[in-house]
């Protein structure tokens, strides 16, 4: 919900921090790497609810995360690279909600809830990130993927992993809140593809056209 106001604060931290890591030839796909290696640490430590070490090591993913696509700009950003952070992020995020599911047993219901949750909302994310893409359509942030808005994004998902860290015995309810949350951004989703796509039938429409006319023109041209 707060994603690109958060990016644009923290922008110029992390570019200056991104720019030095560049000037020394550390490539993006590393930091990709070490941010993944951390993040999965947390999942450890959490499954055997040493909380602090979590706490950190979740603390070090984010951070990293925030790094790679700066530095990817700068030395040249790849499809491949934006698709590798995208998977490392979910790596983690479900890791780190089985890891509280092992830690706390009498949260595993909800656990399931909350991973049930996340598969539903990016099956909606990314079918209508595939879409906006293949209709050139002005939506989404200047990510790999076009990433739509929500109520439930990465901040949130950090402000909840910090509080699973910080108040395990209440793991239960904050997933369900959380679940809740990002079962009701699954749904703004699609809403808001259904009314786009439903009132902008022209814009498909003619997409569709142009891309046959370009297919009849490379035809003729072959023949």
């Amino acid at each position: 919900m707060i994603d690109q106001a958060l990016r644009a604060q923290l922008a110029p931290s992390l570019d200056r921090v991104a720019a030095k890591l560049a000037a020394r030839d550390v490539p993006a796909l590393a930091v990709t790497a070490a941010g993944l290696l951390a993040g999965l640490g947390a999942c450890v430590a959490v499954a055997e609810s040493a909380w602090a070490v979590a706490l950190i090591l979740w603390g070090l993913n984010r951070a990293l995360d925030g790094l790679d696509g700066p530095i990817a700009r700068r030395r040249g950003a790849s499809e491949l690279g934006g698709l590798l952070d995208f998977v490392a992020d979910f790596v983690v995020y479900s890791g780190f909600v089985l890891a509280v599911a092992i830690s706390h047993p009498d949260a595993r219901l909800a656990c399931v809830a909350l991973l049930a949750t996340y598969l539903v909302n990016n099956i909606a994310l990314l079918s209508f990130s595939s879409v906006i893409e293949r209709l050139g359509l002005a939506l989404g942030d200047e990510r790999s993927l076009r990433l739509t808005a929500g109520i439930a994004e990465g901040t949130e998902t950090i402000v909840v992993y910090s509080l699973f860290c910080v108040a395990p015995g209440s793991s239960t309810t904050i997933a369900w809140v959380f679940a809740g949350l990002v079962a009701v951004t699954a749904i703004q989703r699609v809403v808001q593809a259904a009314r786009i796509l439903h009132h902008s039938p022209r814009v498909v429409r003619r997409r569709r056209d142009a891309r046959e006319v370009g297919s009849e023109s490379y035809r003729g041209g072959v023949s």
